[in-house]
């Protein structure tokens, strides 16, 4: 059973790490997920596709906190002998999982996605929650699923979580963005195509580089996959840079997203946190050179792939320039990008998510 506050169509790295791991697990078992209505649009409360069963329970959204009290009678029906499987990056869901456990002396999964800053009138009550709630339930959990070993590190550290509890098992990418080698690109082609795919949040930091593509000296045309929060927000920044070599083209998914990595010339990644950026794994597959801002997150997987930069849009700028003047360097980014993503298959992924089940709740 995967709990998650969203699931696609709702946007994000997230959701599309629950849906590839419960397709995965479909192949070999009766997957259910169980998770909201919010950002579903016309898809149906109930739905079947294979082995995965997917039930979205109605919902509000309130601090950036989904709510649906629904999911608590869904859990409390769960059969006894399923595996309960958190994801999260939200309040309240956790405690909800944590709650139904205790009271069906059952055990549970949290698998740790990204550690969230506040925002809005109450993310200032977000340090104390995490401190005094949301530490108990993560040492509540039979397992926690991390992404890299630094978060293992860090999660130990900060939550206290006692180290054979903690599990690193990386996000993987579909064999449908491996592409093959790209040829040399040549000066006189024209503009470098740049995309960026993400939810345009905070997080994102979309608008550090569009201050970036105000400085670039190069020809470099910029396309931004994705929607969110801070759409408009951040058209109007383009607009008032002048940035005629930005184009928003809103959310995509499946052929038409993998498309897009097809026609692009790099990857930019302006975060100023990842957990394990799925969209930088997808990139890499595509073998596109990446420019990333060296953050936590990106730099466990970025960190030997791509041109790394410090978080600002004079470096970004800079890093971008390169990586439009120079053909080799963008081939040679390229080929590592390509190099480290074959270590990140879903079937691999998968099988480590088994190993996990089979060790801590046998």
């Amino acid at each position: 059973m995967q709990i998650t506050p969203y699931y696609p169509p709702h946007l994000g790295g997230l959701e599309r790490v629950v849906e590839n791991l419960a397709t995965g697990l479909g192949d070999r078992h009766d997957v259910r997920v169980l998770t909201t209505t919010i950002g579903s649009g016309d898809a149906p409360r109930r739905s079947r596709v294979g082995a995965v069963q997917v039930r979205r329970h109605r919902s509000i959204e309130f601090a950036h906190t989904p709510l649906a009290p629904g999911l608590f009678g869904s859990l409390l029906r769960a059969p006894r002998s399923a595996v309960l499987h958190l994801h999260t990056a939200h309040a309240v869901l956790p405690e909800l999982v944590a709650l139904v456990a205790l009271i069906r002396r059952q055990r549970f999964l949290v698998h740790f996605h990204l550690d969230v800053d506040g925002s809005g009138r109450l993310g200032w009550l977000l340090p104390a929650y995490k401190k005094h709630v949301f530490a108990r339930v993560l040492r509540a959990a039979a397992g926690v699923i991390v992404l890299t070993r630094s978060q293992a590190a860090w999660l130990h550290e900060t939550y206290r979580v006692r180290e054979e509890r903690i599990f690193v098992v990386p996000n993987g990418v579909g064999a449908a963005y491996f592409m093959a080698a790209r040829p040399l690109r040549r000066l006189s082609d024209g503009p470098l195509e740049l995309l960026f795919v993400g939810r345009l949040s905070p997080q994102k930091n979309v608008s550090r580089l569009l201050q970036a593509m105000s400085l670039v000296r190069r020809p470099i045309h910029l396309t931004v996959v994705g929607d969110g929060e801070l759409r408009a927000e951040l058209r109007e920044l383009a607009a008032r840079l002048h940035l005629t070599n930005v184009t928003f083209v809103g959310a995509r998914l499946g052929a038409d997203l993998a498309r897009s990595y097809a026609d692009a010339d790099a990857f930019v990644l302006p975060s100023d946190k990842e957990g394990m950026p799925l969209v930088a794994l997808e990139a890499m597959a595509a073998a596109l050179p990446i420019v990333a801002t060296a953050v936590p997150g990106n730099t466990d997987l970025l960190g030997d792939v791509a041109l790394m930069v410090r978080p600002d849009p004079a470096s970004l700028a800079e890093a971008l320039d390169a990586i439009a003047g120079d053909p080799l360097l963008a081939q040679a980014h390229g080929d590592r990008s390509v190099t480290a993503a074959r270590q990140h298959d879903w079937a691999t992924v998968v099988r480590r998510v088994e190993d996990v089940y089979a060790e801590v709740l046998s």
